[in-house]
């Protein structure tokens, strides 16, 4: 999986769970988290979704904020936002394009040690400028994920 650090972060535009269509350069002038995971309401991406709803607050303090994008759909992104009540917008992306330019879709090993191509939890922030200012590829533990991410912002 290619290191993204430093590199002018891939574009793209995608749909929404708020039902706006979402570009990268929207957020020119703030910091973006976008975070990758392989399915809405699991075990390991509730954890994680969770863990950014709990930082919210401070990520919005370091003038950033959150996208999570998965291959699910919208109702589904629904679903889970109003279950775990997450603040922040998840994007669809069926067709796995956006995860394919940011190194988030590839083969990967299942739980039961087979290689499977799938969405691989990973995540950058991406900085005011549009570049990629940290990349963790893959997330190693998707519960304490977030406080990491929150720490990196913080410096």
């Amino acid at each position: 999986m290619s290191n993204l650090e430093g590199e002018q972060a891939p574009a793209f535009t995608l749909e929404g769970s708020d039902g706006k269509r979402h570009s990268l350069s929207d957020y020119r002038g703030k910091s973006v988290i976008l975070y990758f995971y392989p399915k809405d309401d699991t075990p390991g991406c509730t954890k994680e979704a969770c863990g950014f709803r709990d930082s919210i607050d401070s990520v919005t303090n370091s003038n950033a904020i959150v996208l999570g994008v998965s291959k699910d759909g919208i109702e589904s992104h629904n679903q889970f936002i109003a279950k775990y009540n997450l603040p922040f917008t998840l994007l669809s992306d069926p067709e796995t394009k956006v995860m394919q330019a940011y190194g988030a879709w590839g083969e990967r090993k299942n739980m039961e040690g087979k290689t499977v191509e799938g969405a691989i939890r990973s995540t950058v922030v991406i900085g005011p400028d549009g570049k990629v200012l940290r990349q963790w590829a893959p997330v190693a533990n998707a519960e304490e994920h977030p406080r990491e991410v929150l720490q990196f912002l913080q410096k």
